[in-house]
């Protein structure tokens, strides 16, 4: 039975979301919403609401237990890192697709799905996929427009940030399922296609009004406790597998390519690019400059490195796990996800905009200059 944290979490989100007139909110200048689209980094419960398995929902303790004190389906030990841009531009929570479809669209909605890749077929029929996503957005530009009238809903829409983190499953996901899809293609064929696919959903974004671009790399899932653990093919000196690795730099180097070539071609159009990798490799390679005691062990699952998708026990059909006492002091959550402190730090680097890592926009500029 959830609780009464639960209970009085979920009516303060719909009382955000409801408290202000649409129409009100849709003619205050600063007003900007905040959509967000890709995988388990991102879902905030999406997949609470889908047929899927439980590798691939959160929705079961200990997840949510730094923050929300009951799960609320992110994969994290608390917030993850669109609850913290949405708190920096003082907008509430942005709600799931399936939760927000009763109170309205006003500040933005997350349609991330834990697992959604950018092809259709991975981890196909459990998932949000990233196409999908995007019908689901389509769905509420459509509604919008039908509230508010053309003019206020483009006006929303253009001024909107998007977020994407999407690619990570298209890459883990068949070492994780045993699949035999990268056997049918190159290394380069498989990128291509994986980035083509994102290209393909940032120009939809664009065509309902989308200018605003906040896109994420690919981590190092070479590096991750997952991969680590399971040591699927010969590791590096590093103790990263090394065919992970070679698919992720590859996708990097490209993806930032296909973004400015959307730039030139798109009027309007601005892409702030955020490089992931490197701030997960250099928390990795020197934890305690981040605060952090621990950056290769998750706090929460079994095996070596915890890296076992068992955080949950039985709910993830695994008899034991293990669960860290400090979990401020980690890097990793799960197998796979960081932790709410993380996730912070993160979003933070996002906020700002270190040059270094995110260029050539701040979220921050994003927000302020609508």
């Amino acid at each position: 039975m959830a609780s009464l944290y639960s209970y009085l979490y979920a009516l303060a989100l719909l009382g955000n979301l409801l408290a202000t007139p649409v129409l009100c909110l849709a003619h205050q200048k600063k007003h900007v919403a905040l959509f967000a689209f890709g995988d388990s980094l991102f879902d905030p419960g999406n997949n609470n609401y889908i047929n899927t398995t439980t590798l691939l929902q959160a929705n079961f303790w200990p997840y949510g237990e730094s923050f929300f004190k009951d799960p609320t389906g992110r994969f994290s030990d608390g917030r993850i890192v669109p609850d913290f841009i949405a708190e920096f531009a003082k907008l509430p929570l942005i709600p799931g697709y399936f939760q927000a479809e009763q109170g309205g669209f006003i500040n933005g909605v997350n349609f991330a799905s834990g697992g959604a890749g950018s092809l259709a077929e991975t981890y196909s029929g459990l998932v949000i996929d990233l196409k999908k996503q995007v019908q689901y957005f389509k769905n509420v530009a459509k509604q919008l427009k039908g509230k508010l009238g053309n003019k206020d809903s483009n006006k929303l829409l253009t001024s909107a940030v998007y977020m994407i983190c999407i690619g990570s499953n298209d890459y883990i996901g068949p070492f994780i399922t045993n699949s035999t899809i990268l056997n049918a293609y190159t290394h380069k064929e498989y990128v291509d296609m994986v980035i083509g696919n994102m290209t393909n959903a940032i120009k939809e974004i664009y065509m309902e009004g989308g200018r605003k671009i906040v896109i994420y790399s690919v981590a190092p899932l070479g590096c991750i406790p997952f991969s680590r653990a399971l040591k699927l093919q010969q590791t590096n000196r590093t103790g990263c597998v090394k065919e992970l690795h070679v698919l992720t730099e590859m996708h990097n180097k490209a993806l930032p390519r296909k973004l400015i070539n959307l730039e030139k071609t798109l009027q309007g159009f601005k892409c702030s690019y955020f490089d992931f990798f490197t701030v997960v490799n250099n928390a990795i390679d020197h934890p305690s400059r981040y605060g952090l005691k621990e950056a290769k062990t998750a706090c929460c699952g079994s095996g070596p490195y915890r890296g076992l998708p068992s955080c949950g026990g039985e709910r993830r059909q695994f008899k034991e796990y293990e669960l860290c006492k400090d979990v401020g002091d980690y890097l990793f959550f799960d197998f796979i996800h960081p932790t709410e402190r993380f996730n912070q730090l993160t979003a933070t680097l996002l906020w700002n905009g270190d040059s270094n890592l995110v260029w050539p926009y701040s979220v921050k500029s994003f927000f302020e200059h609508v």
